[in-house]
Parts: structure tokens; C-alpha cells; sequence
């Protein structure tokens, strides 16, 4: 009963993965509904509302590493065919 089988284990790790998945997929599915797209912020959406925010904030130009521009990068590698280097070295 205290030591975990094989198969156990096994089972958590497939379930763990599965989980990071279905996680990445919802964060993206999220960003995107706010408007942060691959092809770059969609107009009148919440990600324009804080971009807009962030530029006036910063004199008319959003800060590289801040929130909004973190965002626009991720969801930037949401729409394309090889994300793991964006994800690695995300743009800013």
C-alpha cells in the first residue's frame, strides 16, 4: 500500500502532461478572446484598452517587459506552426 507501482506512476505522469496541455490551450484560448492575436491586438477589444492605457502611462509607447507587451508576444505565438522558440525568446 505505500509504495506507488509502476503503472501508478505512470498514470500521473500521463496525467500531468495532459494537464499542461489543456492548460497552454486555455491560456491561449483566453488571450485571444481579450484580443491578443497573432496577427497583432485586435481593435476595440480589452487588449486594446490596456494598450492604450499602458502607451498613455508611458508617454505614448508601451515598455518593453511590461504586461501588455508580455501578452502580445505570447499571444503572438498563438497562430504559428513552430512556437517553441517565441515561447523561449519572446520578442520585447
Amino acid at each position: 500500500m505505500g509504495k506507488e507501482s509502476g503503472w501508478d506512476s505512470g498514470r500521473a505522469a500521463v496525467a500531468a502532461v495532459v494537464g499542461g496541455v489543456v492548460a497552454v490551450g486555455t491560456v491561449l484560448v483566453a488571450l485571444s478572446a481579450m484580443g491578443f492575436t497573432s496577427v497583432g491586438i485586435a481593435a476595440s477589444s480589452i487588449a486594446a484598452k490596456m494598450m492604450s492605457t499602458a502607451a498613455i502611462a508611458n508617454g505614448g509607447g508601451v515598455a518593453a517587459g511590461s504586461l501588455v507587451a508580455i501578452l502580445q508576444s505570447v499571444g503572438e505565438c498563438s497562430g504559428q506552426d513552430d512556437q517553441s522558440q517565441e515561447m523561449i525568446q519572446p520578442r520585447g
